[in-house]
């Protein structure tokens, strides 16, 4: 089981901040460093002291960094043109020495949109599949030869296809509960399929929804790695998971009810249930991103339990 540090900026973090997490996660032995891509905070919090870009932060992270995995869960199709998003993250990765993984989603928080001034369409499911297209096409087309699309939302011509990945092929990530349109983009164009907080049962049945996607699609189920995003709030004993609990605003019973929390031990045991339902990494949405103390236990005593 692979466990990788997911963070949201926009709840309020400097990029420094975000730096110190992510070496973090290097040092102690985590696989990867993920972010959301939002820019504006969510609930009560004030968000200070204002939000970060994704790919920004990425590319800085990409050369402070030398092991970890580094990518979105998720970009919104909403933010970026499909050309401009296949540079960006192509140039990302040569920046990383090809660590670079891209998760993209159809784009859901109208707020955040109508805050800066970026256009929120009524069809946004139809314009991801066609970056999802088009992104991916751009970079497996041959270098020396053009890539062409036309669809209803985007039209290129005589694409260069430029820059490519320093990766064979960019890990791309979808995710999410809906039943139909969700399970068959993934199994057309995933390498990874993510399950977001969500519970155990949910996990296996759409996991299950996915594989059958790849296969009508003409891949393998296994073709796919199979992951969960879930909420972390880990304490050497109930004293100190009730704490932590606290300083993100959260109660202990609900957190254990719809995250991984509690000892170590509990949240091995949890973990152990979402292996048993298919899934093969999580992803730890860190919350409190001053507590390195966190990370170093979870590490010490969950991490190494499942290595």
């Amino acid at each position: 089981m692979d466990l990788r540090i997911f963070t949201e900026p926009q709840q309020g973090a400097t990029y420094d901040t975000l730096l110190t997490v992510a070496k973090a996660t290097e040092d102690l032995g985590f696989d990867a460093f993920f972010r959301s891509d939002h820019y504006l905070r969510m609930g009560s919090v004030d968000g200070l002291p204002g939000p970060t870009d994704a790919w920004i932060t990425l590319a800085g992270l990409a050369r402070e960094t030398r092991r970890i995995r580094l990518g979105t869960l998720m970009t919104a199709a909403t933010f970026r043109l499909p050309g401009v998003l296949a540079i960006q993250v192509a140039q990302v990765d040569q920046m990383s020495g090809g660590r670079v993984e891209l998760g993209i989603g159809a784009g859901w928080f109208e707020e955040e949109h109508t805050a800066y001034g970026i256009p929120f369409p009524k069809e946004k499911f139809a314009r991801l599949e066609e970056q999802l297209a088009i992104v991916t096409g751009l970079w497996a087309t041959e270098p020396g030869k053009t890539f062409d699309f036309h669809g209803t939302h985007y039209d290129l011509t005589d694409s260069p296809a430029l820059p490519k990945p320093a990766q064979r092929k960019v890990p791309v990530l979808i995710g999410g509960h809906g039943a139909t349109r969700t399970p068959r983009l993934a199994g057309q164009y995933a390498d990874e399929f993510n399950m977001p907080f969500a519970s155990v049962e949910d996990s296996e049945r759409q996991f299950g929804r996915v594989r059958a996607a790849a296969e009508k699609a003409g891949r393998k189920g296994d073709d796919l790695v199979y992951s969960n995003a879930l909420v972390v709030c880990v304490g050497k004993d109930d004293q100190e998971v009730a704490r932590r609990a606290a300083v993100i605003g959260r109660e202990v019973d609900e957190l254990k009810a719809n995250g991984l929390a509690g000892t170590p031990a509990e949240v091995v045991d949890k973990i152990g249930r979402y292996a048993e339902a298919g899934s093969q990494r999580i992803y730890l949405q860190l919350l409190d991103l001053s507590d390195l103390d966190h990370l170093e236990l979870i590490s010490a005593q969950v991490q190494s339990q499942l290595s």
